[in-house]
């Protein structure tokens, strides 16, 4: 199995997808990690789930959640933590590297958000509209209360560009909701936070209303 050389003798392991992260991570100069190379997880990472205090540092994907699920049914890891959204962990910097471990999440907390499908919520048309045009997109959508589109953004700006706006009501995004994004929707009385999901560590806020885009009715 590709690991890092500290795998036998350190206490705290992070368990990664594959080789490319494992190299990565030792570029770090984390050495306390080993790959799980494929979708099933091996024996040797069941025993030293078992054996150490584990993370799964998992990438920010679809092929991400699979391996969450695998391992939430076969392991006794003890936190989770993600690549940003759509980033795989071999590709990250090493800030987010460690922005990820240090925003790791338990896994009781991970098992208590995995809640029954709940059911789709009415909204303004103008919502389920940029839902629909911004899925892939990377982009948000500003509204104001009157749901008029104050401007179109990258995600990678929202959170400045809602420090300095006014008169923003609703916010439509292909990405995710953060703990950030809530504080400063917060102070800035937005109302609505419509994204593609909503951070696991995501306190839920007083004044404004957090949704998914499944959560939008079509």
């Amino acid at each position: 199995m590709s690991a890092g050389p500290n795998i036998d003798s350190a206490k705290d392991i992070i368990i990664v997808e594959g080789r490319a992260d494992v190299i990565n991570l030792m570029r770090c100069g984390i050495e306390n990690v080993v790959a799980l190379e494929g979708a099933k997880v091996p024996d040797t990472i069941i025993r030293l789930s078992k054996q150490k205090e584990c993370t799964a540092l998992l990438d920010g994907d679809r092929g991400g959640d699979l391996i969450l699920k695998e391992l939430l049914q076969v392991t006794d890891v003890k936190y989770i933590a993600r690549a940003p959204p759509g980033k795989e962990i071999e590709e990250c910097t090493s800030r987010e590297i460690f922005a990820a471990l240090q925003n790791k999440v338990p896994i009781e907390d991970v098992r208590a958000k995995k809640r029954p499908e709940r059911r789709k919520i009415l909204v303004p048309k103008q919502i389920v509209e940029a839902r629909k045009e911004l899925e892939g997109t990377l982009e948000a959508v500003l509204f104001s209360e009157k749901m008029e589109q104050i401007e179109r953004l990258p995600v990678s700006g929202l959170a400045e560009k809602l420090q300095q706006a006014e008169g923003v009501d609703t916010v439509v995004f292909d990405g995710v909701i953060t703990q950030r994004l809530v504080d400063i929707a917060n102070d800035k009385n937005v109302k609505f936070l419509v994204a593609a999901r909503v951070s696991d560590v995501v306190k839920q806020p007083l004044k404004v209303h957090l949704l998914t885009f499944a959560d939008v009715e079509g």
